[in-house]
Parts: C-alpha cells; sequence; structure tokens
C-alpha cells in the first residue's frame, strides 16, 4: 500500500488572483483544501518541496499529510495546474481525507512475465488498453499498483480486470463489465503478410518470359509495317522506282 508524504504548508491570508501571484513571487505555490464537511481553506507551499513529491510520481494518487501551521490534515491532490508556456506549477487543490474513509483514485497497471508469453515470442505486441484502472478505496489502503502476468497469453487474447484478486474493500469504478485492460495483437505478422505480395500479381520469374516473348515478336512486327507500306511508297526494298520522262519527246513527233 501507498506511503503517507508529509509536507509543510502555511495559510494564505489573500484569496484571489492578487493574493496567488504574491504567493509566487515567494516561490510558494498557492492552493486549496477542500472536502470532509469543512469550509475550503487558502494555503500556500513551497514549491521544491511539491516538485519532488510529483517526480516521485503517481501524485494524484498519493494520500499528504500536510503540516498546516502546526496541524496536521491528512488531504489527497485532485487537480493540478501547470503554466502553459513554462510548466512551473501554478495551483493544487487539495481533498481531506479522513481515517477510514472512501475516496476515488486511478491505480497504474504492471505487466510482467512477458518472457513466458507465447504470443509475444511469435512477434506479438502488446497493445495495453488501460495503463490505469481508476476504483475506490479506503484512504489509509491505497494500492501502489495492479499487477498482470503474461504467462501463456496467445496472440489474439485478452487480460481483464477479472485476471487478478483486487485488494478487501478495492471495487473497480466500471461495474457489471469485466473490461479489458489489455490484449496481445499480432501487428508485426501482419506486417510480414503485406510484404509477400499481392494474389495474382506477376512475379519476376514470369515477368522475364513475358519479356523475352515481346523481344522476339519486335522483328516480325517491324517486317509487316515495312511490307504494310511498301505498296504506297514504291520506296520499299524490291520495288522499281517511276521511270523518269525522256527528254525531247515533244521534238519526236514532229
Amino acid at each position: 500500500m501507498a506511503q503517507v508524504s508529509e509536507i509543510k504548508a502555511s495559510a494564505r491570508t489573500r484569496a484571489g488572483t492578487g493574493g496567488a501571484r504574491e504567493v509566487r513571487r515567494q516561490a510558494a505555490v498557492p492552493g486549496v483544501i477542500y472536502g470532509d464537511g469543512g469550509a475550503p481553506e487558502n494555503i500556500a507551499l513551497q514549491s521544491n518541496e511539491l516538485v519532488n513529491l510529483m517526480n516521485r510520481g503517481r501524485f494524484l494518487s498519493t494520500v499528504i499529510e500536510l503540516d498546516l501551521d502546526g496541524a496536521k490534515t491528512r488531504v489527497i491532490p485532485r487537480e493540478v495546474q501547470l503554466h502553459p508556456v513554462n510548466g512551473k506549477l501554478v495551483h493544487v487543490d487539495f481533498q481531506r481525507v479522513s481515517p477510514g474513509s472512501r475516496i476515488r483514485v486511478s491505480v497504474p497497471v504492471r505487466f510482467v512475465n512477458e518472457a513466458l508469453s507465447p504470443g509475444l515470442k511469435r512477434g506479438g505486441v502488446l497493445n495495453i488498453v488501460r495503463h490505469e484502472v481508476e476504483v475506490t478505496c479506503p484512504s489509509d489502503a491505497i494500492p501502489d499498483a495492479f499487477e498482470f502476468s503474461l504467462d501463456g497469453l496467445e496472440i489474439g487474447r485478452s487480460i481483464h480486470i477479472s485476471a487478478i484478486a483486487l485488494p478487501p474493500g478495492v471495487k473497480p469504478t466500471i461495474q457489471g463489465r469485466d473490461f479489458t485492460v489489455a490484449t496481445v495483437a499480432g501487428h508485426r505478422v501482419e506486417e510480414e503478410g503485406a510484404t509477400t505480395g499481392t494474389p495474382g500479381a506477376p512475379t519476376a520469374e514470369g515477368a522475364a518470359p513475358a519479356a523475352a516473348e515481346g523481344a522476339a515478336a519486335a522483328p516480325a512486327d517491324a517486317k509487316a509495317a515495312a511490307g504494310a507500306k511498301a505498296p504506297a511508297g514504291k520506296d520499299a526494298a524490291g520495288a522499281k522506282p517511276a521511270a523518269a520522262p525522256a527528254k525531247g519527246g515533244d521534238k519526236g513527233k514532229k
């Protein structure tokens, strides 16, 4: 189960945009605490502590114990706002959680025993449908991750949420169906089949005889074309040129 992290915070006297800007100028991050029947509280937190906590991962599913000016309050982050240009923290919303209360969180999934999957050995690809599974659980018993085994998984087979036993008190928010978490697809096999060629297309061996036949037919076609032009022009081979008129033919008639 996830461990509770502790960070310090201080109350903010000024609310609104002006108060938030003043907090940021002091290298701090403005935030709000709400929920559990209490009034909202404006707070300020040290930026470096928040960044270090976020870098550990799973920030939005981590229970935090805020030391608010000496008074400790258990909260869970609900929304993080980042600057659209520089990516720095702008604002954080926290929800109060009392011991034993139930909360909604997203738990990451892991996959083990990839080497024992026959489908992956034959070139299949693991297609992760859900990187996280949203559940409701006790606030002091949030699972670190859900671990799914790929042992014996063939191409075309799927892993469903029922493949693991959920911890006591943990229930998926999706009820009434055994939803899919991941599948093994035969993507690489399909690509190999696509490169073998289209059925009915001429192969290289079939194309060579066709080219040879076309080359052999070329001289015959040329002779036929020459014979077809000979009668019209009388200039083809074997045809005699027309006789030129005799000079002085008009004088012989006299």
